[in-house]
């Protein structure tokens, strides 16, 4: 698959008025990727469990005009990675629809996420201790077909359900 690079505007509207900016504003503008959010069908276990995996709370509230009565920023000091966890009632802005009783799962934007360990194995081990669910049994060692001027990886990864059902990546360090 090929892929054009172009440069490009974007406009954004503002009441009369046009604004334009160029792809380097963004770029210029951007300090970090902070967090990502997910909501939990048990707060407390979903909770309890990324503090296993060395997470902690750096803020919790509750936002009555989204219907949410708990909701965390949890934050892992070693490796500097924030994750918001909402409880299952709240009516923030999201991706999706919700899985319906009788559903596995429902298929989204997001398919995973991912820590990159020194060991997956171990990594999935733990988790599933923690109260994780295996999804792969064992280590997968799969080769990524580089595309175009890309080189072929191996990659060494686990994924594992975590109790709330997300699907997690232990992946062992590589350089892509």
């Amino acid at each position: 698959m090929n892929f054009e690079y172009c440069s490009y505007q974007l406009i954004a509207n503002k009441g009369a008025k046009s604004m334009i900016y160029n792809e380097k504003e963004f770029e210029n503008n951007l300090l970090s990727f902070h967090h990502i959010c997910i909501k939990a069908q048990d707060i407390e276990t979903t909770v309890q469990f990324y503090q296993k995996l060395g997470f902690q709370i750096k803020h919790d509230w509750a936002l009555p005009s989204f219907n949410i009565k708990y909701c965390a920023m949890m934050h892992h000091p070693k490796i500097n990675v924030y994750l918001e966890i909402a409880d299952k009632d709240a009516a923030m802005p999201t991706q999706g629809r919700k899985k319906l009783p009788d559903e596995d799962y429902v298929e989204n934007a997001l398919q995973h996420i991912c820590f990159m360990v020194r060991d997956a194995q171990l990594a999935a081990n733990l988790a599933i201790s923690y109260g994780a669910q295996p999804l792969t049994e064992v280590l997968n060692i799969i080769e990524l077909v580089g595309v175009g001027f890309n080189k072929n990886i191996q990659v060494k990864n686990t994924l594992v359900y975590s109790p709330n059902g997300e699907v997690i990546e232990f992946l062992e360090s590589l350089d892509f």
